[in-house]
């Protein structure tokens, strides 16, 4: 599948993976940050931003997105981040093709951890994506309308707001949806489900930087996820970022543009 992506910067190449209802436009205000370190490559990820859209979504098809992107582009070599499920995907490349980073960054998420894990979580995607598909676009002329719509459906401000970022407006002033709510909904399981890897007891994906974040009040990633990414990647340093819930790159900008940099220091 042929991804979207914006373009920033100079010097090594970097591609950053958004979440589950983000796209490349969640990133760009980070991306001009460090665009002076690194040619900045953001895709929109399928079903969501510009992308096209898929009844499949899951990591193998992701992974398989961002190589044909990685190809295409004729990048030999880069660094990797993603964002929660751009983490999961990011966490699926590099068990594939190790060989062409030269460094990770995982951002608020465990990618081994079962779907059970967050049940509470799972529900609220649910909830969301259905929420989502209920609302009647036809007829509506104006984002508050939807928005005072969605405020009886998602409490939550941070994931209206998030909600509202993927409506577009077509041409004959009518609104419609970027994502795929449908197929995101249908594959919400293998979405909140673990990365599979096979744990042979090597430890053969070494060789470059893997970082780790947590947000120090967001438990996507805990503790005792530490045990099982170590033995995956071994040699992985787990950063807390102050202050930060699950969306870290807004909460402390700062402090993960310095995870970033710190990249180019190994």
């Amino acid at each position: 599948m042929k991804l979207f992506y914006r373009k920033y910067g100079s010097g090594p190449p970097l591609i950053i993976l958004h979440g589950l209802y983000g796209s490349s436009d969640n990133w760009v205000s980070f991306a001009r940050t460090i665009s002076n370190r690194f040619t900045v490559y953001l895709p929109d990820q399928r079903n969501h931003g510009q992308s096209p859209h898929s009844d499949n979504h899951d990591y193998d098809a992701m992974k398989e997105d961002l190589h044909e992107l990685v190809t295409d582009l004729r990048i030999n070599r880069f660094f990797l981040a993603g964002h929660s499920m751009g983490g999961k995907t990011a966490v699926n490349y590099a068990l594939s093709w190790p060989e062409k980073l030269y460094g990770l960054i995982i951002a608020d998420i465990s990618p081994f951890s079962e779907k059970e894990r967050f049940e509470e979580e799972y529900n609220l995607h649910v909830q969301i994506l259905n929420s989502m598909l209920s609302l009647k676009l036809s007829g509506i002329t104006s984002r508050p309308e939807i928005e005072s719509q969605l405020i009886t459906k998602i409490r939550s401000e941070k994931v209206r707001g998030l909600m509202m970022k993927n409506l577009r407006r077509e041409t004959d002033n009518s609104f419609s949806w970027k994502i795929n709510a449908t197929a995101l909904l249908k594959n919400i399981g293998t979405i909140m489900d673990a990365v599979e890897y096979e744990d042979t007891g090597k430890t053969d994906i070494i060789g470059f930087p893997v970082y780790f974040l947590k947000g120090e009040k967001s438990n996507y990633l805990q503790e005792n996820d530490f045990e099982k990414i170590l033995i995956v990647f071994p040699a992985a340093e787990f950063i807390v970022i102050p202050g930060a819930g699950h969306w870290i790159h807004s909460d402390n900008p700062e402090a993960i543009r310095q995870c970033f940099l710190k990249l180019l220091d190994n």
